[in-house]
């Protein structure tokens, strides 16, 4: 199996170096660099170390491509050795969500319906996206994994990675355009509910006759399962978008205020101006997934009825708690003492002069609560300042 990693910042560094450490070596992983300076830059280096609390390790035995031209780093290994790197099996994306739609139209030449991509950016509405624009086709899409992380890392030089955060990394199979059930395992009923796992065997086995298209999704999902380091958990595709929806909302209020701001992350726990702000934005954010649940418990509700069964005694969900105004708010505030002394993503972008994911933060929530006739004032607002500050940057002299 052979692994690759796009997107060399921070996150994506971490995960290749752990992938790199608990993988036998046998296991290819190469990494995707967006120039070929970032590629020397690693072959001088010659490994990426990870400094966690202080204590360093060291990944090496990389192999590595220049994005702005794959083909060319193709060439340059043996005849064999290219053709078998040109077919992405398993493609790990730690690219920004603004990034990551052009970027994998660039490599969609490489991916089949064998291949499988694990999306880890912040936001939603990603894989949305690619599945109507990029990947049109079902029978022809590849596998998506996407994976929530709160892992908190920085560089202080390149592919020297500072871990200074410990998080966890969620992660859920999207639905299979063939039908097959790749959480069975949650649900056996055969099984005791307290010993009910996720079983790899249930994506595919040594027997399976379809075991070909669903090989590297196995492969990459046992890989992940392997990074105990990084806390991984595999959750059903509806919990991981309930968590998911619970990181949004906290992104939707750090991210934006602090970018605006020009703060640290726990600024904006200490003001209550801030505090107003951040319960507007957690309210419309409810109001939103509360709209967007009631359209799912509808459409499966309707699709019992067509299918001839009896539904006039069945009670549709309520809005999970945990994605209350009330309790998104405390998740804001947690994370906000947690990582008090942070900058934030798009503050870090701001400063850059460089375009943000708010398109994928509040900007999903605008465009999902307009499709459901919700109004988002204040998400819109604050969407528009922070283009508005892009366009104008913090350090402008008048």
């Amino acid at each position: 199996m052979h692994y690759h990693v796009l997107g060399l910042g921070p996150v994506g560094c971490l995960l290749a170096h752990n992938l790199r450490r608990v993988l036998p070596s046998t296991h290819g992983i190469s990494l995707i660099h967006k120039t070929r300076l970032n590629e020397l830059a690693l072959l001088e280096k010659g490994s990426i170390q990870v400094d966690t609390y202080g204590a360093v390790t060291t990944s090496g035995g990389f192999l590595s491509e220049t994005f702005e031209n794959t083909n060319q780093s193709l060439q340059q290994q043996e005849g064999d050795r290219a053709q078998d790197l040109k077919h992405i099996q398993s493609l790990f994306v730690a690219l920004k969500a603004q990034h990551t739609v052009n970027a994998l139209k660039s490599l969609t030449y490489r991916l089949s319906a064998n291949s499988t991509i694990v999306l880890m950016q912040n936001g939603m509405g990603l894989y949305e996206q690619l599945i109507r624009d990029v990947f049109r086709n079902p029978s022809q899409r590849p596998h998506f994994i996407l994976a929530c992380n709160t892992h908190g890392a920085f560089t202080t030089r390149p592919f020297h990675v500072v871990h200074a955060g410990i998080g966890s990394i969620d992660f859920g199979i999207a639905p299979d355009s063939q039908g097959r059930d790749f959480e069975a395992g949650f649900y056996d009923e055969n099984i005791p509910h307290s010993q009910r796992r996720p079983r790899l065997s249930d994506i595919t086995s040594p027997t399976d006759v379809g075991s070909a298209r669903y090989t590297s999704l196995r492969d990459t999902v046992a890989a992940l399962l392997l990074l105990e380091p990084l806390s991984t958990s595999w959750k059903t595709y509806a919990e991981l978008r309930l968590i998911m929806r619970r990181k949004l909302a906290v992104n939707a209020v750090i991210n934006p205020l602090t970018a605006l701001m020009g703060c640290r992350n726990g600024e904006l726990t200490r003001l209550p101006f801030a505090s107003r702000t951040m319960h507007m934005i957690c309210w419309e954010a409810s109001l939103v997934y509360a709209a967007e649940m009631r359209r799912e418990s509808t459409l499966w509700l309707e699709d019992m009825q067509s299918r001839g069964v009896d539904s006039k005694d069945v009670t549709l969900p309520s809005l999970p708690k945990s994605l209350t105004t009330e309790c998104l708010e405390d998740e804001v505030v947690r994370v906000a003492q947690l990582t008090k002394n942070n900058v934030s993503s798009m503050l870090q972008d701001v400063r850059r002069g460089k375009i943000t994911e708010i398109d994928y933060i509040n900007g999903y929530l605008i465009n999902l609560g307009r499709e459901l006739g919700v109004r988002t004032p204040v998400n819109t607002v604050l969407c528009d300042l922070v283009k508005m500050r892009y366009h104008i940057p913090l350090d402008q002299m008048l």
